[in-house]
């Protein structure tokens, strides 16, 4: 990848709408559009005098065949997403167009830009660092309100801040330390060893709150998995379209209705959930029902969350103590008591707490309400680490806090023991923690680090 060259891209989805854009970014950006464009006003200029930040109308031809009417913005380094020259064109949506236009930017002189290319340069040219790079792909995949909330906590640079401040703390004690290396006939003295413990405990309680956030981050990126289960008219089918509020999975008294499981996405108060409707499980000789069970219980063991409806007007049986005893350990389980409105006969067995047990009708909505909540604290927790003020991390920066957490664990004990241990051994753990937190924000990467984060973004991000 030559990051000195112009690359183009189509930024808007593809498909038929409203309009499409057209990024071009680098060094050549006005020329190569300007070879290309031609501008329906009669003032003079060329395309190189046109100011920052203006929009102009036009068209974009093609070796004098017209491919478009556009609109052209122009943002000029440094004032633009990437930090380059860059111009955007604003065309008809449509497959053709948008594809016309691309391609005639590219024979004029640009390359089609890799997947995430122009956030990689927003973020190589300092426009952006390596946790607000990543937050642009969360927003663009955010399934909730909450979810793009976050993540534009964490692009407005909330994440990055809290590790600033790890990392200053960080640096400022490494600096301390170092002063006395130089001067090895000399101890740390007592006061100083007291502030220099007080900074690092105060670095470690704030990188134990943003570890407390991991939880939320994966759900609100991935979202939660609820796989509803149990036997042959238990009521699952009737209890998915409640949770639905709408008519999506058939309702039948005919035993075995469900044959495949039926999927559906759900906001739950901004938790992104996939509610799957189960078929009922039970031994079959029909061909098409043994594969929906069989697909059944292959959710079961992917599920984040269980819930296994039961019909609370039949006894507890048999059945249903093996079919407990196969998911009990599978994923936190919420045992739901159907059709309350015709009697509870079904009793609880040991292992199944009444916290986790919730008696609903499906026919009534009593319960629903309650049973929400209960898939919600199962979810998330009942303390959701959002209202901390942090943006949820992610994999890579809990990889990079908990090597910072190690780091600071053994530099806390050898500065308890600082005049039995060798002192550039306390500066060596104070500077992997250092460099820890830069990881973190890009300040030390690898081509191959880099590789991995922007190979997610789709191409013309």
């Amino acid at each position: 990848m030559d990051v000195f060259d112009t690359i183009a891209a189509i930024a808007t989805p593809y498909g038929e709408g409203g309009i499409a854009v057209i990024r071009v970014s680098g060094p050549g950006a006005f020329s190569i559009v300007e070879t290309c464009f031609s501008r329906s006003s009669k003032k003079n200029g060329s395309f190189r005098d046109f100011p920052s930040h203006t929009i102009h109308h036009g068209y974009l031809c093609k070796e004098s065949a017209l491919i478009d009417e556009v609109l052209v913005s122009v943002f000029r380094s440094p004032r633009s997403y990437t930090g380059e020259d860059s111009v955007e064109i604003s065309c008809h949506g449509g497959l053709i167009v948008a594809r016309n236009v691309l391609e005639t930017v590219l024979d004029a002189g640009a390359r089609l830009a890799d997947p995430g290319e122009f956030t990689r340069r927003a973020f190589l040219n300092g426009q952006l660092d390596l946790t607000q790079a990543e937050a642009v792909v969360d927003i663009i995949h955010a399934r909730t309100e909450r979810a793009a909330r976050a993540a534009s906590d964490q692009l407005t640079g909330g994440l990055s801040r809290a590790f600033d401040q790890i990392r200053d703390d960080l640096l400022r004690s490494l600096a301390h330390v170092e002063a006395y290396i130089d001067f090895p006939e000399e101890d740390i003295s007592p006061d100083i060893a007291e502030g220099l413990q007080k900074r690092l405990l105060s670095a470690k309680e704030t990188v134990q709150q943003l570890l407390a956030t991991f939880r939320e981050g994966q759900i609100l990126r991935s979202g939660v998995g609820v796989a509803i289960v149990g036997r042959p008219n238990a009521g699952k089918s009737s209890l998915f379209n409640a949770l639905l509020n709408r008519e999506r999975a058939i309702v039948s008294e005919i035993a075995g209705t469900t044959r495949d499981t039926i999927e559906a996405d759900v906001d739950m108060e901004g938790v992104p959930m996939t509610f799957v409707d189960t078929a009922g499980l039970r031994d079959s000789d029909n061909i098409v029902e043994k594969e929906g069970v069989r697909r059944s219980r292959e959710w079961i063991t992917r599920a984040d969350i269980i819930v296994w409806v039961v019909d609370g007007s039949l006894p507890y049986s048999e059945d249903d103590r093996i079919f407990f005893k196969e998911i009990q350990d599978l994923a936190p389980l919420i045992v739901v008591l159907n059709k309350e409105d015709l009697g509870q006969q079904w009793n609880f067995t040991s292992g199944i707490g009444s916290e986790d047990t919730v008696s609903i009708s499906c026919l009534t909505g009593k319960g629903l309400d309650r049973l929400k909540e209960l898939v919600f604290e199962k979810a998330i927790g009942c303390q959701s680490s959002y209202n901390q003020g942090y943006a949820a991390i992610n994999s890579r920066h809990r990889q990079g806090l908990m090597r910072c957490s190690s780091a600071l664990d053994e530099s806390l004990r050898l500065l308890a023991l600082r005049q039995s241990e060798p002192i550039e051994l306390l500066a060596a753990e104070l500077s992997a923690a250092v460099n820890s937190i830069g990881e973190l924000l890009g300040k030390t990467t690898t081509e191959d680090l880099l590789d991995s984060i922007f190979n997610q973004f789709c191409i013309g991000k």
